[in-house]
């Protein structure tokens, strides 16, 4: 996305270091305030650890905080994220299913610690537990290690050398099915949204099969304007969303300074036409 968008005074897509960002929470509430973005949700990947640290810097600052997730999810062969908003963290339910995917991330990073040892690489996964920071460890934080310790150029080399698909350390994701990941997000009285959907490289017609069957299973909306897929997409998903009556979502999927996607807040506006998630689920910006 381009720099010169003005800031959006909402943004519904941000990571901290409770999962694969590199600010803390505090940190990162910060930039968004400094940014004008007075709307924000914290979606980490698969946890809520760093809400109850955002909530209380963004009511120091006045910065309105929804409370998210982002949780890792399939629907048939398709890896794809559901971004839960307006959750209730406390919900036992959504705990207990973000506790089972934890689980297997605690396993897949022990595992490609032990295929990367295996190419001649010790230490990996120590070192990636290490840039973490915290228990949500993924093959971001491997790619950084690997590119500290000098194994590799940049973190593009550390995935198709080692962690992409198909290569020497790369583990198959074994996600939740999507109905599950919208069920939890729903029994947590949140509301489901389809993460960037610009980027699963579907054809229309299988994309279109994804979106209703999202939809179908209590799926909200879609994010329609998003830092990690094409600015071209945005029309495109607008039309969609309206042809499926979905709402659209915004986010610019930020993961901290230099961290590729978008910066905080810039964002282009939702299309003409497309009802916003947040007013659907009965927030209203003022």
């Amino acid at each position: 996305m381009s720099h010169a968008n003005p800031i959006s005074p909402i943004d519904l897509h941000l990571h901290s270091l409770a999962s694969d960002g590199t600010l803390s929470p505090t940190e990162l509430v910060n930039r968004v305030h400094a940014a004008g973005v007075r709307v924000m949700a914290l979606t980490d990947h698969d946890n809520t650890a760093g809400l109850e640290e955002a909530h209380r810097q963004a009511a120091a600052l006045d910065v309105h905080l929804i409370p998210g997730v982002e949780i890792s999810s399939a629907w048939e062969t398709q890896g794809i994220h559901i971004v839960g908003l307006f959750i209730d963290p406390a919900n036992a339910a959504l705990q207990a299913g973000l506790r089972r995917i934890m689980s297997f991330r605690d396993w897949r990073a022990a595992e490609m610690g032990r295929l990367l040892e295996a190419a001649g690489i010790p230490g990996a996964e120590a070192g990636a537990r290490a840039m973490a920071g915290s228990r949500m460890v993924g093959r971001s934080h491997f790619a950084r290690w690997l590119v500290r310790e000098q194994h590799c150029a940049d973190a593009g080399e550390a995935f198709t050398r080692y962690l992409g698909r198909g290569c020497r350390a790369y583990v198959p994701s074994d996600w939740i099915p999507m109905t599950e990941a919208v069920g939890w997000i729903g029994a947590a009285g949140g509301s489901a949204v389809l993460a960037h959907p610009g980027r699963y490289k579907l054809s229309g017609a299988r994309l279109r099969a994804l979106l209703t069957g999202f939809r179908d299973a209590g799926g909200m909306g879609l994010e329609v304007c998003s830092g990690s897929q094409a600015a071209g997409d945005r029309e495109h998903l607008g039309r969609l969303a309206q042809q499926l009556g979905m709402a659209g979502s915004v986010g610019s999927d930020f993961h901290g300074p230099n961290v590729g996607h978008a910066a905080i807040g810039q964002l282009l506006p939702l299309p003409a036409g497309v009802e916003p998630v947040w007013e659907r689920a009965g927030f209203h910006l003022h």
